[in-house]
């Protein structure tokens, strides 16, 4: 399975690293919107090129995985590439995800080829996990609690305040709820029960503090459902303490079984990231072997993860999951 990467930032360096563990994947190139010779890749021999120069190389590539720009570039770029490539993405607006699906399925079909969208860990690990309790507990209730982590997309709404420097937010599920869905109370949560939001801040030299911190706390989408501390600190901290991009969460499904329900039931399913793009790298690499398969067997147009059955995802014959796993 030759592997491609577009862009190569904390993602594109965390599929590279996860091709790596995967000895049925190899990658073939990277294509950057910078000058290629600023991109120094770790895997030995493998060529860098301007993206303006990816169809030269379109037969030397079964899947493109996106992992370039924002969530705002992948509902351009993802439906693009799905003309000339099999692809993988990892959009992550759940609100725009049935759009973005009919855009890249139109794109991939009409040209053979076969897309996966929305793959990571939520969306995508953590979907599927959502999908098996309704399925198993059909009259149950959802909870899903993000963190203790890093999200990137509000430090990065931090960030674009006037007279920040630099910034850093971490989500934070409160204990009490945690503790209240695990003992199977099934409660009714608001936004600003199951989390809060822990800012912290370098602010640029003679900036106003006060309206920076109410800035952030009264942010629609962002910070005004929630309560949120915003801690100022030195650059020097915020690299010595803050540097790496932890994250992880929760899923649960709770519901009852029995002729009179009287039994109570709790699935829990949990993750404790290191790095983010480094486990949202490794799913994304797994689910690509999918793709390929997909394709060769003449299975085109744009998937979720729900469209993929297991054994697609392992390097593992049928035989040896059957052995050794079922």
């Amino acid at each position: 399975m030759k592997i491609a990467i577009l862009g190569y930032g904390n993602l594109g360096k965390g599929v590279e690293a996860a091709i790596k563990h995967n000895p049925d994947a190899e990658l073939t190139a990277i294509f950057t919107r910078r000058d290629p010779s600023a991109v120094k890749p770790l895997t030995a021999g493998v060529n860098v090129y301007n993206v303006k120069d990816i169809l030269a190389h379109k037969n030397e590539i079964d899947v493109l995985v996106l992992c370039g720009g924002s969530a705002t570039d992948l509902p351009e770029q993802t439906p693009e590439y799905a003309k000339y490539f099999n692809v993988i993405d990892s959009f992550d607006t759940h609100a725009k995800i049935p759009q973005h699906f009919a855009n890249v399925d139109k794109a991939a079909k009409d040209n053979g080829h076969t897309a996966l969208i929305s793959c990571g860990w939520d969306p995508g690990m953590f979907s599927l996990m959502r999908l098996y309790g309704n399925c198993i507990l059909p009259g149950g209730t959802d909870y899903t609690f993000w963190g203790k982590g890093v999200s990137q997309g509000h430090s990065d709404a931090i960030r674009r305040i006037e007279g920040v420097k630099n910034g850093k937010q971490y989500t934070i599920p409160v204990q009490s709820a945690l503790d209240a869905v695990r003992a199977g109370k099934n409660p009714e949560l608001t936004t600003r029960q199951k989390h809060t939001r822990e800012c912290f801040v370098v602010a640029e030299e003679g900036a106003d503090k006060a309206r920076i911190e109410k800035e952030i706390k009264e942010m629609p989408n962002y910070f005004a459902d929630y309560d949120t501390t915003v801690h100022f600190i030195s650059e020097e901290e915020l690299l010595r303490d803050h540097a790496g991009i932890p994250h992880g969460g929760f899923v649960f499904r709770s519901g009852k079984t029995g002729w009179d329900d009287e039994f109570n039931n709790v699935v829990e399913y949990s993750l404790k990231l290191d790095s983010n793009p480094a486990f949202t790298s490794s799913v994304i690499i797994a689910f690509a072997r999918a793709v390929y398969r997909l394709n060769k067997e003449g299975n085109t147009g744009c998937k979720t993860v729900f469209d993929i059955a297991p054994a697609y995802l392992s390097p593992l014959s049928g035989e040896e999951i059957r052995a050794h796993m079922l």
